[in-house]
């Protein structure tokens, strides 16, 4: 028997927490484990109850989604944090990903958006909406200077990337290409689940917690 995802909610909005519990509960895959109504409490719960994904608000009073979502992730590395807000700002989408989110979601997205997105997360893989691909494209290649609150000063130098083994140094080229696990299995013809321990070996070496965040200090540094 499959393993159910195992999901915690984080927002200060009881409501929207129920209407994100009621979609989510009509998948048998997905195990709703618990809610917080703020970021302290999130912290709280998440170290508790070891969810495999965290749903988290990014504007919550006291303590912030970002601080949140860097607190639950240097508890709990294997724990996977989507912001889900309403900001369109590109310094929130950088501030989230360097606080260690793997995926940045807009609240007005489809249903089956952010379903998708849960099963990404669980597997370690990177969702971001698609209108903030576009932010999060432009801010690292620098041509939005203002939208680009550099990531350089908060992830590790150039010279880390040497500690890499040479497959390792392929799979960092296809994260930041953008691709899933089958993906990268299909294009290296090795196994998906190779692919994933490649992924967390080079995430270690390089001092980063998510996907995302190896994408993007690939194509920073033109690896």
């Amino acid at each position: 028997m499959t393993r159910s995802i195992r999901i915690l909610l984080v927002d200060d909005h009881a409501l929207f927490r129920s209407g994100i519990r009621s979609l989510l509960q009509c998948y048998p895959e997905f195990e709703i484990v618990g809610e917080a109504g703020d970021g302290v409490d999130g912290v709280k719960r998440a170290a508790q109850l070891e969810p495999d994904v965290v749903l988290l608000d990014l504007n919550m009073p006291g303590l912030s989604g970002c601080e949140t979502a860097r607190m639950i992730v240097e508890e709990n590395p294997a724990c996977h944090v989507l912001m889900l807000t309403v900001s369109e700002e590109a310094e929130d989408l950088f501030d989230a990903l360097r606080a260690g989110a793997c995926g940045y979601l807009l609240k007005n997205i489809e249903a089956e958006t952010l379903v998708s997105a849960v099963r990404a997360a669980a597997k370690g893989e990177s969702a971001i909406s698609p209108n903030m691909v576009d932010k999060l494209v432009s801010g690292i290649r620098g041509s939005d200077a203002q939208a680009k609150p550099s990531l350089s000063a908060k992830l590790p130098s150039k010279g880390d990337a040497e500690v890499l083994t040479k497959r390792e140094s392929e799979i960092l080229g296809c994260l930041a290409k953008g691709l899933s696990n089958k993906e990268i299995a299909r294009e290296l013809d090795i196994s998906e689940s190779t692919v994933k321990i490649h992924v967390q070996n080079l995430l270690r070496k390089l001092g980063l917690s998510s996907r995302v965040q190896a994408a993007v200090y690939a194509v920073e540094r033109g690896l």
